[in-house]
């Protein structure tokens, strides 16, 4: 098969026995529900987007593997192409969704393990990389749709997995069987599990020997026995139920996460990539997050992209496109916006192959990339919010618009530029609103926080990653110190 269509994305969803709760009730349909049905569009994207010449150098390549054509989003890296072809995909699929399109968490966590289960097999003597190579090849030859699972809950951040009160507050091997292993435990934030084929599961810290138990790697269906996803909470989702579309913000697209429970979950021995082989965990969690913070130099710029375009046309619609301080704020926004596409380029550029015949990242400027993401999105939101002006978040409801004799006030009084359609405005302001502080906020304001990592844990990386004492040498050779 190797590229699905949409139609044949979204059936093969329905074929799934997924466990999913909403508000206290389990989902009999998750496919048609109205308040996922945004995130699965975006999803849908990735696919649609991959059918169409204009867009297939970004969105497809050849397989490593099987040497078909294959949707980006389930390619392992083997050039710094493929890596600056992965950003400015990324930014692609942004400016088409404007919200979070749930593919790239996957993509990450297979490159990350990728070259680690060939580093461990090199060391070891294991066979984790020939299992993996199975599972990627069914991934890129059915084009499913991965979730890379790596944060756990933590429970008390002092104290080590193995230190907690409650052991399953990190995931963890709780039994050890001929045929596999049973699992149990919790990830949380899983961008898109629900629209996902698979679940990539990779230990959330380094950990040592006292932690083994908790260094464990491996893919099983979502729909595997065990597995519930309780749906999480976005301001402004339950609009999505209401009648119209100018209330939703994003009419057609969204995102989602999910907390995620492995209630004694089997995996068989071919799907496992690491058992308490606690040695290379960091080396799995660095990669990983190298890659996903690179990632953030595309996703979020594409959504920013849109925010901009938003924010001009708010400002054309209130007749001030030329205002001086108006114009000075919209060029500031698409400065920090291509900065942030500066670094994700940039770390790309610098890719180094690996031992095992990927790419990676430049882990330092992937780090500084992310960490200028927990930035300036905020700025970039605040700058819309200042020019979109005060309706942003007083404009009332679609059904007063609607209304016989509540409209024609709404209509007078709320038109801005005489010549553009008062409810033309109001769809503007929403889609402000709902990138800015609605559901899709998640995907672009607090995700620019805490994706892929909090604020602290890029600066960690970036003194790790800075050679300060090269630094140092520099200023010593200028000035003759030996």
């Amino acid at each position: 098969m190797a590229l699905k269509s949409v139609e044949e994305y979204i059936e093969s969803l329905r074929k799934l026995n997924i466990e999913v709760y909403m508000f206290g009730k389990k989902i009999k349909n998750p496919v048609d529900n109205p308040i996922i049905k945004p995130s699965l569009n975006s999803v849908a994207m990735t696919y649609e987007l991959a059918q169409k010449d204009e867009y297939s150098h970004l969105m497809t390549t050849n397989s490593t593997v099987t040497g078909e054509k294959i949707n980006r989003f389930c390619h392992i890296h083997h050039s710094t192409d493929d890596l600056i072809k992965k950003v400015k995909m990324q930014r692609l699929m942004g400016q088409k969704t404007g919200a979070c399109f749930q593919r790239c968490v996957g993509m990450d966590a297979m490159n990350a393990v990728y070259s680690t289960t060939f580093d461990m097999d090199k060391e070891l003597g294991t066979d984790y990389h020939e299992r993996f190579l199975k599972f990627l090849e069914y991934v890129q030859k059915e084009d499913l749709v991965v979730d890379g699972a790596m944060t756990d809950p933590k429970g008390d951040r002092n104290l080590s997995p193995s230190q907690q009160t409650d052991p399953d507050l990190y995931l963890h091997v709780v039994e050890k069987r001929e045929d596999g292993i049973i699992v149990r435990g919790a990830k949380a934030h899983q961008t898109g599990i629900v629209n996902s084929h698979e679940v990539l599961v990779m230990p959330t810290c380094t950990m040592k020997k006292e932690d083994k138990e908790y260094a464990v790697a491996f893919s099983v269906p979502v729909d595997t026995q065990g597995i519930k996803m309780i749906y999480g909470r976005q301001s402004c989702d339950t609009r999505k139920l209401e009648a119209g579309t100018l209330d939703r913000g994003n009419p057609k697209f969204g995102g989602h996460e999910a907390l995620v429970i492995f209630d004694d979950v089997f995996v068989p021995n071919d799907r496992i990539f690491m058992c308490e082989e606690y040695e290379f965990s960091g080396v799995l969690v660095e990669r990983f997050a190298g890659f996903h913070r690179q990632s953030y130099g595309g996703c979020k710029v594409g959504v920013g992209d849109v925010l901009i375009g938003a924010t001009a046309l708010a400002a054309d619609y209130n007749g001030v496109p030329k205002v001086t301080h108006i114009k000075d704020k919209i060029i500031e926004m698409i400065h920090l916006n291509e900065t942030l596409y500066c670094a994700g380029i940039a770390c790309s550029c610098e890719g180094h192959p690996t031992p095992a015949g990927s790419y990676e990242i430049n882990m330092l400027l992937a780090n500084v990339c992310k960490q200028n993401v927990t930035r300036f999105p905020y700025e970039i939101a605040r700058l819309a919010e200042d020019i979109a002006g005060g309706l942003l978040v007083t404009m009332p409801s679609e059904e007063d618009f609607k209304d016989e004799v509540l409209g024609k006030y709404l209509d007078k009084y709320l038109k801005g530029k005489n010549e553009i359609p008062t409810l033309d405005r109001m769809k503007v302001l929403r889609l402000i609103e709902n990138i800015t502080l609605g559901t899709a906020a998640v995907g672009y304001r607090t995700e620019s926080m805490h994706g892929a990592g909090s604020p602290q844990a890029q600066r960690i990386m970036i003194s790790r990653q800075s050679s300060l004492e090269n630094k140092k040498q520099f200023a010593k050779d200028i000035l003759d110190i030996k």
